[in-house]
């Protein structure tokens, strides 16, 4: 009774695949989010909220200013053309230019800035230079920069957006 039983080689083990398999998925996780967290880059959409925060008051001005005029503002999109139309309390809105950021909510490297030309009294006309689509928040400034209008909205609005100092945008 002294006869013995042939052994399987290590790799056959199932001992051995228990007792590494969990240690081996962990090395291979560690390597593959080291790879992702190198070649990815950290965006910021605001890179100095320490200045965000000093700055909370007058943006609060800005938005009460408008609210005290009565802005309201149409945004209508033809492919990359925009106009808006631009009105107040007392009427049309009579600025040189109007400026309008639009922010992506998470990729800084996306946001764009429109600066509208005056066509007429409260009419107004910008250009973007390449298609967006998505949510977006938006900034619409004068050119004194006393007063915004601002809010999110999904683009690209195929029936417009009514912007007012009341609220978010419709459309």
């Amino acid at each position: 009774m002294t006869e013995q039983a042939p052994v399987a080689p290590w790799y056959r083990q199932p001992w051995f695949w228990f007792l590494t398999i969990f240690p081996l998925a962990a090395i291979i996780w560690c390597i593959s989010m080291i790879i992702v967290a190198t070649n990815m880059k950290d965006t910021m959409v605001t890179d100095d909220y320490s200045k965000q925060g000093r700055g909370i008051n007058l943006e609060i001005a800005r938005d009460q200013k408008a609210a005290d005029l009565g802005m309201m503002a149409e945004l209508n999109f033809d492919n990359r053309n925009i106009s808006l139309n631009l009105n107040t309390d007392n009427g049309p809105a009579d600025f040189p230019y109007l400026v309008l950021n639009l922010f992506h909510p998470t990729l800084a490297d996306r946001d764009r800035t429109i600066q509208f030309q005056r066509t007429g009294t409260g009419h107004y006309r910008g250009q973007m230079l390449d298609d967006i689509n998505g949510r977006w928040y938006y900034d619409l400034r004068g050119p004194d920069n006393k007063w915004r209008l601002k809010g999110e909205t999904q683009l690209p609005a195929e029936n417009g957006i009514t912007v007012s100092s009341e609220g978010a945008a419709r459309g």
